[in-house]
């Protein structure tokens, strides 16, 4: 039987400009490229098929929003085949960071390549649409490698996955970024043990959040004042282990795709003080990330 790959919406067509002007060196910590294909092919064994969204198209778009540095994350329609996030970093000349897909059995020259080229984390899916789950081995290997390169653990869960796994988390001996808000479920409420789990995460030290897909955990869309009001929450309980990321061109999204200057303007909710938004998108980007 041919697997078939569910091809998924692009982005939005015509965002418009936002309202609210960005900090100098401002930093959209989570986005992706795709493709082009006839140059950076997908990987055969993908789950989902996006459009092409090249990096071209990442850079009129943070023309447009104010952007001026970039943390890209590898995505699993590229598997890992890291040449077209090589090839972004190489074209950024230091105004874009990379977050790469490590086996357990990559090879200790490949992530150093990655290192020298920009990439400063890997990134662990527990979520079932994007595959199998790492187990304790793979990921003890994967610690093995990147640990020696300072690189930083992005931890991809969802629903309760960030209650499940908060042991993993208090386990690593590295900096642990957690993707997405967790991917918590809002319907619970402000007060679930997911959103309770993730901010004493946040309290342990050197765990970071990315306030970024807040059209992914909005109940009511196009509305997302309740992942904005999550997102506030956790700017105000660690402001300096918060980033901020568009998530363009916001792959694997079904019915509600957000216009990303209404993504920017949801800062002033977010952040409403302009010192917390100088930490979001400029101060703690450049630690986390290691910008110069």
């Amino acid at each position: 039987m041919t697997k078939t790959h569910p091809q998924n919406p692009g982005p939005h067509p015509n965002p418009h400009r936002p309202v609210l002007a960005l900090p100098a060196g401002a930093c959209d910590a989570h986005c992706h490229i795709f493709g082009p294909t006839a140059r950076f092919p997908y990987a055969p064994d993908r789950t989902f098929t996006p459009p092409e969204a090249p990096l071209g198209d990442l850079e009129a778009l943070h023309r447009l929003l104010g952007v001026e540095r970039a943390v890209i994350v590898q995505s699993a329609a590229h598997g890992t085949d890291h040449a077209s996030l090589e090839a972004a970093l190489a074209e950024g000349a230091g105004r874009y960071r990379g977050v790469a897909l490590i086996r357990p059995d990559t090879r200790p020259a490949e992530v150093a390549r990655l290192h020298a080229a920009g990439v400063r984390g890997a990134r662990l899916h527990f979520t079932p649409h994007l595959g199998a789950a790492p187990t304790a081995e793979e990921i003890d290997a994967i610690v093995r490698l990147i640990a020696p390169h300072g690189w930083h653990i992005a931890l991809h869960v969802a629903g309760d996955g960030v209650a499940e796994h908060a042991d993993l988390v208090r386990s690593l001996p590295l900096r642990v970024v957690i993707d997405h808000m967790a991917r918590v479920d809002l319907r619970q409420g402000l007060g679930s043990p997911a959103v309770t789990a993730l901010r004493e995460l946040l309290d342990t030290g050197d765990v970071w959040v990315k306030v970024s897909g807040a059209d992914r955990l909005a109940t009511e869309p196009p509305s997302m004042a309740d992942s904005a009001a999550l997102a506030a929450l956790l700017v105000r309980g660690a402001p300096e282990r918060v980033v901020w990321g568009t998530d363009f061109p916001h792959p694997n999204t079904h019915g509600f795709v957000p216009d990303d200057g209404d993504l920017v303007d949801l800062l002033a909710k977010v952040a409403p003080d302009p010192a917390d938004r100088q930490r979001l998108l400029v101060d703690n980007p450049t630690t986390c990330f290691g910008f110069p």
